[in-house]
């Protein structure tokens, strides 16, 4: 058999090829060791190729609020408005998350936990967000009912929603009932809602229940007041109903996705990580990597490696 057989240099791939197998790779490896290897991989990972999914969430949890906003700059940058899905943490600023939508018109996952954000930026921006079909604003202190309003008049295609609270954190509110109104207003097409520890009513629950006829997972986990009839239950035969009483709170994970929404009715629980993440991770990068003078492009990041997500602190409240 002394047929010749051509193979394809890897430095000859094209782009858009290269990025569909980076992608593959942990985001330190993407930034610090693919671009180095040689032209064309430096072309690949520079370019939109390996940026249509972003998920920075668990990075983001350690680095500081300036940090992390150069990093979206950069990968945004990159994605050059080809952004199907982002997760990150803790966006600290208002000016982040306009960034995010001026870049949304592929955007279908958006997941921003325990972010900074305000309702006043998300009444201006929301109209950016058109194309959004599942959002995560879980922990998000700052905004309420109008942020909600104004998400659910705009982005007409969403399917999840996921609104969870510490409890803790409404400790001060009497009611949140104003945001659920505003889902069961705005959002029809609900499929997945999760709205665990929100201190709302049944009437409220039940409107959303009216409004949202598609609905199929409904967490009202930790709604304490909250009441709803079994056999009322029943009749919406696609419905599932978690809560009010919590059962089991560790290590659940969550439905991240309803931008390939299946249509089927199985519960995926929700990540139940809660409690403060330390900030020693400042000294893993130094300012020196990110002068003003310096391309962004050319930017060596190092990552910290010892955040141990499964062992972090939950401190969700047993039923009362």
């Amino acid at each position: 058999m002394g047929e010749n057989i051509d193979f394809r240099r890897w430095d000859e791939l094209i782009p858009d090829a290269l990025g569909l197998i980076f992608k593959n790779l942990p985001l330190q490896e993407i930034l610090t060791v693919v671009p180095r290897v040689c032209k064309s991989w430096w072309k690949a990972v520079t370019g939109p190729y390996c940026w249509q999914d972003i998920d920075i969430e668990q990075w983001s949890q350690q680095c500081r609020p300036e940090t992390l906003d150069r990093m979206l700059q950069m990968l945004i940058t990159r994605s050059s408005g080809s952004l199907r899905k982002l997760c990150v943490t803790g966006l600290a600023n208002d000016q982040s998350f306009s960034l995010i939508a001026d870049n949304a018109k592929s955007l279908q996952t958006l997941r921003l936990p325990r972010s900074e954000i305000s309702d006043s930026i998300v009444e201006q921006v929301a109209g950016r967000l058109f194309s959004v079909t599942f959002l995560d604003v879980s922990y998000c202190r700052n905004i309420g009912a109008p942020a909600l309003e104004a998400i659910g008049k705009n982005c007409k295609l969403l399917m999840g929603l996921r609104r969870t609270m510490h409890p803790l954190e409404v400790i001060d509110k009497l009611s949140q009932d104003d945001e659920a109104f505003a889902i069961a207003s705005t959002m029809p097409k609900l499929k997945q809602l999760e709205v665990a520890y929100l201190l709302i009513s049944t009437e409220a629950v039940l409107k959303i229940l009216e409004n949202c006829p598609e609905l199929e997972l409904l967490d009202v986990r930790g709604c304490w007041n909250v009441k709803l009839d079994e056999n009322y239950i029943k009749k919406f035969t696609r419905l599932k109903v978690v809560g009010p009483l919590v059962v089991d709170y560790f290590g659940m994970k969550g439905c991240d996705d309803c931008s390939n929404y299946s249509g089927s009715s199985g519960y995926l629980a929700w990540d139940f990580v809660a409690g403060n993440v330390g900030s020693d991770y400042d000294d893993e990068i130094s300012d020196g990597d990110w002068e003003d003078d310096q391309s962004m492009e050319d930017v060596e990041m190092r990552f910290y490696d010892g955040f141990d997500l499964d062992n972090a602190a939950f401190d969700w409240p047993l039923s009362p």
